[in-house]
């Protein structure tokens, strides 16, 4: 009997109770919805076969247009859910009904739980070779208080060692799901927000084998975890960065019209170097070249003559900054506007100038923050404080250009060797800051990477790791 998996993404939230304001699975997260991002953990999962996607009726259309923009070929069917996440739940098991020669297994997963592992699918899915229900749960860390509602006085407190908290996915074998919820809606007392519960009350003779979940596996349900899951996002991101970072992988730079824009010296000249050593077809763009970013047209001068001769523009890197170490107060006013004008309206005039060929090529943008832009410090104000702006516009940008297909990101190194810095702060102990050299292979890394709307938090640690780790160690 062929056997097919299932992915079940419940998507039929209405995000009311929480104070979202809409849907919680269309609120963006790294320049997507979050439901994209379920929908791609499971589209790229090689154990699952298919997905359902269950929803709103308000929802339908966004999902179809997720679905048919990005090109998840493995959803077949999106249909409609109830206001109760049970009605969801048998919405796609009447919709995945079995042939006579398939045994079917549904893995059903919130939609607003964007950082399952490939790791917890698969387990859930082979455990089904052997049980018929599957829960994914963490050790409970809090103690737990059982409580009498009469008097709000503790009534008990359960051994924590045998308390889990439950997570999804949940996986099930068609029929033992079938059955349970064919039983429980006998019942004129059913009441169920979950769906091994229904299996435990009206099958409690099948066992459900428990898959250890993550503690990164969470869900969305207020407005602060929002926070917690994009920076969650983002350390999953540099794994992937990580693992990735081969010379195979930037082997695929060959033949790719790079623009460095303030590519002359520090970080942005170790990238035209590396890129250009991978065959990457490089420009170099600074003030030394004639590019001013301070004048939009010389920009788009640049932009439209790289396109002219090489009929295309695959990735930008915008590395250009200037900083001055002294107090507002006691800075030249043009000094002051020429950092504005280079620091972020520069920023500004590159994404305006490139938005057009990155889109032509589904593109990538690349800019640069400094760790910095979390605090504002002393005595290089306008530094910190546009590095701070700059992280704002990518991720606002991520999220205007998504639908173009247009990719961008920001690299947020620790203090790195450059002349820019060394001309700032003078000698500093050499093993206290980054090379430029890592932060460059790094960065090629991300620009090769499929993510958008982040900011990467690059670290000595990190780098070290991360290059020592990788086929390209000889590049230190």
């Amino acid at each position: 009997m062929a056997i097919k998996n299932i992915g079940v993404i419940l998507a039929a939230g209405s995000g009311e109770r929480s104070g979202f304001g809409i849907p919680k699975q269309l609120i963006k997260l790294a320049g997507k919805p979050i439901v994209e991002h379920t929908i791609s953990a499971f589209q790229n999962c090689p154990v699952i076969d298919e997905i359902i996607i269950v929803t709103s009726p308000d929802c339908i259309e966004k999902i179809e247009d997720i679905v048919s923009n990005r090109a998840f070929e493995k959803v077949k069917k999106i249909i409609k859910g109830g206001k109760e996440r049970f009605e969801s739940s048998l919405a796609a098991i009447r919709a995945s009904e079995p042939l006579a020669d398939q045994d079917i297994r549904l893995i059903f997963h919130d939609a607003v739980r964007p950082l399952v592992s490939d790791r917890i699918i698969g387990d859930v899915v082979h455990a089904l070779d052997h049980y018929n229900a599957i829960d994914v749960v963490v050790p409970t860390t809090d103690t737990i208080i059982s409580a009498d509602p009469m008097t709000n006085t503790i009534a008990g407190v359960p051994e924590r060692q045998i308390l889990r908290n439950g997570q999804t996915p949940q996986g099930f074998k068609w029929k033992t799901i079938n059955d349970a919820y064919a039983l429980a809606l006998k019942d004129a007392n059913f009441r169920t927000t979950d769906d091994c519960g229904v299996v435990l009350k009206y099958l409690p003779d099948e066992k459900i084998f428990l898959v250890n979940g993550e503690t990164n596996n969470i869900k969305l349900t207020y407005q602060d975890d929002l926070h917690i899951i994009d920076k969650l996002l983002q350390l999953n991101t540099k794994k992937v960065i990580c693992n990735d970072l081969t010379s195979r992988t930037l082997s695929a730079l060959k033949n790719k019209v790079l623009i460095v824009v303030g590519g002359t010296s520090g970080i942005g000249e170790e990238i035209a170097k590396l890129a250009n050593a991978y065959q990457a077809k490089v420009v170099v763009a600074s003030r030394r070249t004639g590019t001013n970013v301070s004048n939009i047209d010389s920009l788009h001068k640049t932009f439209a003559e790289v396109h002219e001769i090489h009929g295309r523009i695959d990735y930008v890197v915008n590395s250009a900054g200037i900083l001055v170490k002294q107090p507002l107060i006691l800075m030249e006013y043009k000094d002051v506007l020429e950092a504005i004008q280079i620091n972020y309206i520069g920023t500004v005039h590159i994404a305006m100038s490139a938005y057009k060929y990155l889109k032509e090529s589904k593109g990538h943008l690349l800019n640069f923050t400094s760790s910095s832009y979390t605090y504002g410090r002393a005595f290089y104000s306008l530094y910190s404080s546009s590095k701070a702006a700059i992280v704002n516009l990518t991720q606002a940008l991520a999220e205007e250009w998504h639908p173009h297909f247009i990719r961008i990101n920001c690299i947020n190194p620790e203090r790195t060797r450059t002349p820019m810095r060394e001309k700032a702060f003078g000698i500093e102990t050499a093993n206290s800051l980054l090379s430029a050299r890592s932060v460059a292979l790094l960065s090629l890394g991300v620009l090769l990477n499929e993510t958008t709307g982040q900011i990467l938090d690059i670290t000595k640690e990190f780098a070290k790791s991360a290059i020592e780790n990788t086929a390209l160690s000889g590049e230190k």
